[in-house]
């Protein structure tokens, strides 16, 4: 069992939180308080009605944000290779605005944020959601989609001021039902990465992950190719959140208990059967978990069908 080392979700966010026995490195939101309250960011840039900033994280690097709307404050976080420009978070933020003060921010290494060349650190992932939040005003709702969805969870556990999360599709493996992931890929990918064959990693990735091999080859000849292959050194970071969820066994039933948070779990009904019984198995793992599951929908997040279900769970 991982426990945290830091203090958990504080009441009072006017000063330090008070630390609770121990868990596993939180990032910021205690030991690195003074810190993240300082993590303001140094320039606001308004456009089109969307205010662009950054925060500095505790270990110093420069994580990019874009704030729209208005309400209680709701970060989203991407899955693998995604960020703002990239992915399905602008089109959810412009979905939510009406109902919260969404953040959308692009995960270390990727976009307009800095620390691409580190180590794949979750700690330091941790940090930055924990960063974000106080620069939403010290608390705040979270929801991850896939990967992201993982580092939510992770980030609660490890004691970060979330009023309730949500979590799309989180990628484990708990079960029978998928073979689990080969030991060696990260370090594959890994050695794509230092070769400079940006395009293998991805499509390493891409493989495991189930895309058909049709469409990985189509999609290398479309714009988009490039948007991947342009964050395909962040790949181990997303492997070092979710490696150990890849086994193909459940998860001890500790391994999230310091998430006191309210937390939604959601799957997609036309999802493979590993990702829904994954869901299953974190909502109940969660201490406060609940599971839904959206008819028809698939691994691929859709504001039509997955907003409603958020401004629920969120305004409760």
């Amino acid at each position: 069992m991982t426990t945290p080392r830091h203090g958990v979700a504080r009441a009072d966010t006017t000063g330090p939180p008070t630390s609770a026995s121990g868990t596993v490195p939180l990032g910021g939101a205690v030991a690195g308080w003074a810190s993240a309250v300082a993590a303001k960011p140094r320039s606001e840039i308004r456009e089109n009605g969307h205010i662009m900033g950054q925060v500095v994280s505790e270990d110093g690097t420069a994580i990019a944000y874009t704030r729209i709307g208005s309400g209680p404050a709701l970060i989203i976080v991407d899955g693998a290779l995604c960020h703002r420009a990239f992915g399905p978070a602008t089109a959810l933020a412009e979905a939510l605005a009406g109902h919260f003060t969404v953040y959308t921010y692009d995960r270390r290494g990727r976009g307009g944020s800095g620390g691409g060349a580190a180590p794949p650190d979750v700690e330091r992932e941790v940090e930055d959601i924990a960063a974000l939040i106080e620069e939403a005003g010290g608390s705040a709702r979270l929801f991850g989609m896939s990967s992201g969805g993982t580092l939510v969870a992770e980030a609660a556990h490890r004691g970060v001021a979330a009023e309730r999360i949500a979590i799309y599709e989180s990628p484990m493996i708990v079960d029978g039902t998928r073979a689990p992931m080969d030991g060696d890929l990260p370090a594959r990918v890994a050695r794509a990465l230092a070769e400079g064959r940006r395009g293998d990693a991805v499509k390493l990735f891409m493989r495991y992950v189930g895309t058909p091999g049709f469409f990985v080859a189509v999609l290398q000849v479309l714009p988009p190719w490039r948007k991947l292959k342009s964050v395909a050194h962040t790949l181990p970071n997303d492997f070092a959140l979710v490696g150990e969820f890849q086994r193909g066994t459940p998860p001890p039933a500790d391994r999230w208990s310091g998430a006191k948070a309210p937390a939604l779990v959601i799957a997609g009904g036309k999802s493979p059967e590993y990702l829904r019984n994954a869901q299953r198995h974190l909502a109940s793992a969660l201490p406060h978990g609940e599971l839904t599951v959206l008819p028809g929908q698939t691994h691929m997040v859709k504001p039509k069908a997955t907003v409603p279900v958020l401004v629920d769970f969120f305004t409760r």
